[in-house]
């Protein structure tokens, strides 16, 4: 199972050959293998001439875009569409990228006719090139500043899409970045920045997309012009080194380069030689941007508001303490001019740099987003500080100049209410820290320092060397010491030892490693000291590549957000509304009506006490907790979910998991250990058993099917030698979910089911028929060997079943999910296998096609399907589920094809996916429930609903504290998901 989790990391994290879009060119395997290779439109002409030139031309590759594929079905329909073409050598269709591949000869057929194929079939096609289009794709990245709510995130995004060459932007609140996938030739990373700067926002560019080959120095010493000069040549004379720029007054140089043909220590020594010695070159000691930015953002609020705290308490004090105090109440209610006394002046002194100064941030925010047409949380704060505060300087002016109005003044509700905002703002962006612990914790993995050593031409160790551990360049080789972390991904060359590997796939136990064994980044060495040769480093390493994907699903919004999204687009105005509705109302009712003496306070009057339930209005509103109940709580779980081997491919994922109500689980190497072991043989015919298996394994060496590997590897015990060269095998087909073919030294031979058998028109004999049916009674599968039309021998294989597989589906049951198994394999021993683990609903002898058929059959009936898989057979079926969960240690092609990923290749993970989506999104509902209910309750209340009964008011002062504190409690109720535990049926098993 070890070596299964290592195979996600070292393989498939590194973008494998899946179909995705991103990672490289569709894998072309024929579905159809009675395909012929060459076109028979010349043999059935006659035109030997044109057959003859069409087998010595070159085939050519095209790429479509196909529009309107929706499941694997419709890229079924449209490979058979294109494969009844003349001229086709093959075709692969992949429905994640909207994408059809065809290898074709442009004798027979063309580009332009292809594209009308697909067209007829029912789909949208567009001929693109891909190879120019893989190159120019970037992803970016940008650090937003100034975004309150999901209407700044909605604006930020608006921006970004109307941009000529943006494909898709995604903007996360909670971590306040954007993700920008964009055509490089089309718009430069700083014209988006430059967009989001127009909207409204600063934004910071964290990363282009095209600097991972890139790296900055930094030199201590001094760079005149002619040591620049000798630096720039000298770099520039290294292989693979593309570009070098130099920064004299940051002492600072960045060089991109080819990381196959050159790396950072090469850099560093050509640039300390060049010099001679009068520099010395480091990497660049840049901070994680993305804790400078927040660190930055920390520091900034807790000083706004430790100054804001400074004139506020007195003003608080003036205004609602001292006045209880006889003493000082007579001073401050002493006249300076005319009505206007002591009190009322400090009040105002004291609260002008507040509103203006502390609290300018308001202001501009404000001001942006009424420019833009998308007024914020900004905008109410700014409104009702500033209605509070500019009434109090007319009622204080008023009274300057009169010998008869009594003033009365809010200016410690404008300073307050900006004290508690800016506290609440403090506090939140400090919980929002937390959220993304799990990150910070996977980052700080990778050691500082590294030991390189190297050896003689006798394979002797000559030296050893500490250094910088992201100066580490592939075919490095590192010593390992016990208790000391792996630098790099690699693969030993020297020594024994355990690896712990809980901190990357969440495996408890030790793994052991020997030479040849494949070793991950950011692991401990148990025992034992290893020489290991970095093969992945840097940003291609496992560590990273996890990273980056648990970075964009916390970018990726979960459909749910889309309800938070439309109420904010009209919270705003309608909370302006609303509390110009009310102030209205309260004047209108005690000026035409009148209020009893007892309502109002003896120090106002009937307008200013509806403007202080005007101003409550506005400042209780909080759209803020709205915008953070659904991607705080997203990115802590993808977070959790990835320190415990779930990766979790973003919020829709985790939205769909939560409803998942029917599981189809695959059978091998999914309910079963997936190595499978051959355990008994039985000749029907008279022959050598090493010459028989030696027909078999020359047939079986060219499968991918775990079948056919145990197969080969059970041969291996006939020879000696480790590496056996098996006879040539030729006119090689394999069909899968069937069998293979092949002719070896004359003889036509095919291994497989027995469906396969008869197809091909051989004859199966009652004995074979009968051990058939004992071996599947048996659990275990019968496989058939022909030779020359004539049955010869059956091999029987056996998986065992993973460990706690019964438990795993009783779990399941009690959590009302049905389980299914979906199997190639034959009934017999499907039936078997089922009835061990406890699975009554079984479908066997299924192909790839069939088992996204009956996912598509259950979702009609009204399921919510999730599929786990490990297999390419199983990827059709992965993506037409509602939540492909894809084993870790399955291939490339299902792991890109899944939504969530089991690193562990433990069913078990897949009772915590299921259990950490319905716990998240418990929370989120939660959420979504107090950030509902706060405004719908705390609305009316501050409105004055209970103050004709009670007496009841809210100060707004009191209003703001409130509205800070409910996005601090969503935040806070999201983080408690970090104390997630897993079920106990997993945490029995970890133990």
């Amino acid at each position: 199972m070890a070596a299964a989790t290592r195979a996600l990391f070292l393989a498939c994290l590194r973008g494998g050959t899946g179909p995705s879009e991103a990672n490289g060119p569709l894998v072309l395997r024929p579905r159809y293998p009675s395909m012929p290779r060459r076109p028979k439109a010349a043999a059935v002409a006659g035109d030997l001439e044109a057959a003859a030139w069409a087998a010595e031309e070159e085939e050519k590759v095209a790429v479509f875009e196909v529009s309107g594929m929706t499941c694997a079905a419709c890229a079924g329909s449209v490979e058979k569409a294109v494969k009844r073409l003349h001229g086709i050598h093959d075709a692969a269709v992949d429905v994640l990228g909207c994408r059809a591949q065809v290898a074709f000869y442009p004798a027979f057929v063309s580009e332009e006719k292809i594209r009308e194929t697909i067209e007829d079939a029912g789909f949208g096609a567009k001929l693109i090139d891909e190879e120019v289009k893989e190159k120019n794709i970037l992803v970016c990245r940008l650090h937003i500043k100034g975004m309150t709510c999901t209407s700044c995130t909605s604006t930020v995004e608006s921006a970004l899409q109307v941009v000529p060459g943006v494909q898709r932007a995604s903007v996360a609140l909670a971590t306040e970045e954007a993700e920008i996938r964009y055509d490089r030739r089309v718009v430069a990373a700083t014209q988006l920045v430059h967009a989001v700067e127009e909207s409204g926002f600063e934004a910071i560019l964290v990363t282009t997309g095209e600097d991972r080959s890139r790296i900055d120095l930094k030199v201590d010493g001094i760079l005149d012009e002619r040591s620049v000069m000798i630096v720039k040549s000298s770099v520039q004379a290294l292989p693979g080194v593309e570009d070098i720029k130099v920064d004299t007054e940051l002492q600072k140089i960045t060089i991109s380069y080819k990381p196959d043909q050159t790396g950072p220590r090469d850099l560093v020594e050509v640039i300390e030689s060049a010099a001679s010695g009068q520099i010395a070159v480091s990497i660049y000691p840049e901070a994680d941007g993305r804790e400078q930015h927040r660190n930055g953002e920390i520091n900034r609020y807790r000083q706004s508001f430790l100054w804001s705290l400074m004139f506020t308490v007195p003003v608080f004090l003036t205004s609602m303490v001292f006045m209880y105090i006889p003493v000082l109440k007579d001073g401050l209610e002493k006249k300076v001019i005319y009505m206007m006394g002591i009190g009322e002046l400090l009040r105002w002194i004291l609260s002008t740099p507040v509103q203006f100064v502390i609290g300018r941030k308001f202001y501009t925010g404000a001001y942006k987003a009424i420019c833009h047409g998308s007024p914020n949380m900004d905008v109410l704060i700014a409104l009702g500080t500033n209605t509070a505060y500019f009434y109090s300087v007319y009622s204080v002016l008023r009274a300057a100049t009169s010998d008869t109005y009594m003033t009365t003044d809010f200016f410690e509700t404008s300073s307050m209410l900006i004290s508690f905002i800016l506290l609440g703002k403090y506090l939140e962006i400090l919980a929002k820290g937390k959220t993304s612990e799990a990150i910070a914790k996977l980052m700080d993995l990778a050691p500082e320092t590294a030991t390189v050593i190297t050896y003689d031409h006798k394979g002797n160790v000559v030296s050893e060397k500490e250094i910088d551990g992201r100066l580490i360049q592939k075919n490095d080789v590192i010593k390992v010491i016990p208790g000391g972390k792996v630098a790099s991904d690699g693969f030993v060359i020297w020594g024994q030892s355990h690896v712990n590997e809980s901190m990357i796939t969440g495996e408890s136990r030790p793994v052991a490693k020997k030479k040849g064994d494949t070793v991950i980044g950011g692991t401990v060495n148990e025992n034992g000291v290893l020489h290991v040769r970095a093969t992945f480093v840097g940003s291609e390493s496992a560590l990273a590549q996890i990273v980056r994907l648990v970075e964009s699903a916390q970018m990726a919004k979960a459909p749910v957000q889309k309800f938070a999204d439309q109420i904010s687009k009209v919270f705003v105005p309608l909370v302006i509304v609303l509390s110009l509705l009310t102030w209205l109302t309260w004047f209108l009712a005690g000026r035409f009506h009148g209020y009893p003496s007892s309502w109002i306070p003896s120090s106002m009057d009937s307008f200013q006490l509806a403007l202080q339930f005007g101003i409550s209005v506005m400042v209780i509103a909080c759209p803020c907790a709205l915008g953070l109940a659904t991607p705080t709580a997203v990115m802590v779980a993808t977070g959790v979910g990835a320190s415990q081997g779930v990766l979790i491919k973003g919020g829709q994922a985790l939205e769909s998991a939560q409803k998942v109500d029917c599981i189809v689980f695959d059978k091998t190497g999914t309910l079963t250990i997936g190595k499978p072991i051959v355990v008994k043989t039985r000749l029907l015919k008279n022959m050598v058993l090493r010459e028989f298996y030696d027909y078999v394994a020359a047939a079986e060496v060219n499968s991918e099917h775990p079948l056919g590997k145990a197969i080969v590897e059970h041969a291996k015990n006939f020879y000696s030698e480790e590496n056996h060269i098996w006879p040539e095998a030729r006119d090689f087909l394999s069909v899968t979910g069937h069998g293979v073919k092949a002719k070896i030294s004359e003889k036509n031979v095919i291994v497989g089911n027995k469906s396969f058998m008869l197809s091909l028109d051989i004859d199966v004999p009652v004995e074979a028929s009968e051990i058939l049916v004992e071996e599947e009674d048996n659990a275990r599968t019968g496989i058939i060997v022909a030779m020359d039309q004539e049955v010869v021998g059956i091999i029987s294989v056996s998986d065992p079943i993973k460990p706690n597989a019964h438990e795993v589906i009783s779990y399941l049951k009690s959590m009302k999910v049905e389980c299914i198994m979906v199997t190639g394999d034959n009934w017999g021993t499907a039936k078997a296998i089922g009835k061990e683990v406890g699975i009554e609903n079984i479908v066997a002898e299924a192909k790839p096609e069939q088992k996204a058929e009956k996912v598509k059959e259950l979702q009609l009936s009204g399921r919510t399907v999730a599929m786990v898989g490990d297999g390419i057979n199983d990827s059709p079926a992965l993506v037409a589920a509602d939540v492909g969960m894809a084993i870790g240690a399955g291939t490339d092609v299902a792991i890109e094809a899944a939504d969530i990923v089991l690193m562990k290749s433990n069913l078990e993970d897949v009772i915590t996916a299921i259990d950490l989506s319905r716990k998240t999104f418990f929370r989120i509902r939660m959420n979504y429930v107090w950030a509902l209910g706060y405004n719908i309750l705390g609305i009316p209340i501050a409105a004055g609903v209970l103050f004709p009964s009670t007496r009841f008011r809210l100060p707004p002062w009191v209003a703001g504290a409130a509205m800070a504190a409910s996005s601090v409690s969503v935040v806070c109720w999201s983080l408690l998901l970090r104390y997630y535990r897993r079920p106990m049926v997993v945490q029995e098993r970890q133990t």
